[in-house]
C-alpha cells in the first residue's frame, strides 16, 4: 500500500530547512497541498525572514505540487490562527499538522539563564499548543485530523546541557497523550516523532561521518506513517539513519505495602520489586495508575 496524501492539506512548521523541509517536500510529493511555515530565524531563535519558507514552496512548485509560504512565529497565537486561516481560505480544510518548529539554547542547568529556559519552552511546547489549538476546531468539524508532535530522545531519556529542551520535548509527549484521547471520537489521531537527524540544530554535536548518516530524509518515513489516514494514535516513533523504534511510557506491576508507619522503610527495602520491568504495561490513560493501586489495596484486604 502506497501512503497517498492526495486531497489532503498539511501544515508543517519550521519547514524552511532541515527536517521540516524534508517533511514538506515528502508530503507534497505524495499529493498533499502544503502550507510551509518558517519564521526564518537562527537556530537560537533570533531574527526572521519568510525567504526560507518561500524557497521550499518554490521547490514544491517546481516539482508540480501546491504550496503556500507563511512566516508566522509559532509563539504568536494570533499569527498562528491567521496561518491556519490562510490554509482554510486557500484549500478549505486542514488535515495534517506537523509541529516541527524549534530552537536550541543549550547550557548546563547551573549556568542557564531562566529566560533561555522559558524561551525554549515557549517555542517547542507553547508553539505546538498554539498550532494544535488553531487547527482543532477545523479538525473536529470535519471529523478528521492527524497531528504529529516532534519530541526528542533528550525529552524521553535526558541529555546533558539540554534541561530546557528536554523538559519541552517530554511535555509534548504528555500533550500528545491527552489530545489523542480527546480527539479519538472525532477521528483525530495524535502521535509523536523522535528524530535523530543532521540539521542546523545538531551541527557540532556529532562527528561529520556520523552526521553524514543522519540525513533528515531518513526520518521522513516515520512522519508519513504517523500523518497518514492509516496512522496509529498515541504512538511515539523514533527514527534516524534508516532505523525505526518505538518509545513507551510504561508502568510496572509494583507492590502493596499499606499506609503503616513503616511504609517508607518497607518501600525502601523493596524498591527493586517496584522498579522490576516484568509484566509492565502501557496504560490506556492516566486513570490506569489509580485503578491498579486500588486493585492491589483491595486484594490486600481480602
Amino acid at each position: 500500500m502506497q501512503l497517498d496524501f492526495k486531497g489532503r492539506v498539511a501544515i508543517v512548521t519550521g519547514a524552511g530547512g532541515g527536517l521540516g523541509r524534508a517533511h514538506a517536500l515528502a508530503l507534497a510529493a505524495r499529493g498533499a497541498r502544503v502550507l510551509v511555515n518558517d519564521l526564518g530565524g537562527g537556530v537560537h531563535g533570533e531574527g526572521g525572514s519568510v525567504g526560507a519558507a518561500q524557497a521550499v514552496v518554490q521547490e514544491i512548485h517546481a516539482a508540480g505540487g501546491e504550496a503556500l509560504s507563511n512566516g508566522a512565529s509559532v509563539t504568536d497565537f494570533d499569527a498562528v490562527q491567521a496561518m491556519v486561516q490562510q490554509a482554510i481560505d486557500a484549500w478549505g480544510r486542514v488535515d495534517v499538522l506537523v509541529n516541527n518548529a524549534g530552537i536550541l539554547r543549550d547550557k548546563s542547568f547551573a549556568k542557564m539563564d531562566l529566560q533561555d529556559f522559558r524561551t525554549v519552552l515557549d517555542v517547542h511546547l507553547m508553539g505546538a499548543v498554539h498550532c494544535c489549538k488553531a487547527v482543532w476546531p477545523h479538525m473536529t468539524a470535519q471529523e478528521y485530523g492527524r497531528i504529529v508532535m516532534t519530541t526528542s530522545s533528550t525529552g524521553l531519556y535526558g541529555n546533558f546541557g539540554q534541561s530546557n529542551y528536554g523538559a519541552a520535548k517530554l511535555a509534548l509527549v504528555g500533550l500528545m497523550q491527552t489530545l489523542a484521547l480527546e480527539g479519538a471520537k472525532h477521528h483525530i489521531h495524535v502521535n509523536a516523532l523522535a528524530p535523530t537527524a543532521a540539521t542546523r540544530m545538531t551541527e557540532g554535536l556529532m562527528p561529520e561521518e556520523i552526521l553524514a548518516m543522519l540525513q533528515p530524509e531518513a526520518v521522513v518515513p516515520a512522519m508519513l506513517v504517523l500523518a497518514h489516514e492509516t496512522a496509529p494514535t498515541r504512538t511515539t516513533l523514533c527514527a534516524g539513519a534508516g532505523s525505526f523504534e518505538a518509545a513507551h511510557v510504561t508502568m510496572t506491576q509494583g507492590i502493596f505495602v499499606g499506609t503503616g508507619p513503616d511504609a517508607p522503610e518497607q518501600l525502601a527495602a523493596r524498591l527493586a520489586e517496584v522498579t522490576a520491568r516484568a509484566g509492565d504495561t502501557v496504560p490506556g490513560s492516566g486513570a490506569a495508575q489509580g485503578a491498579l493501586e486500588v486493585q492491589k489495596a483491595m486484594a490486600a484486604r481480602s
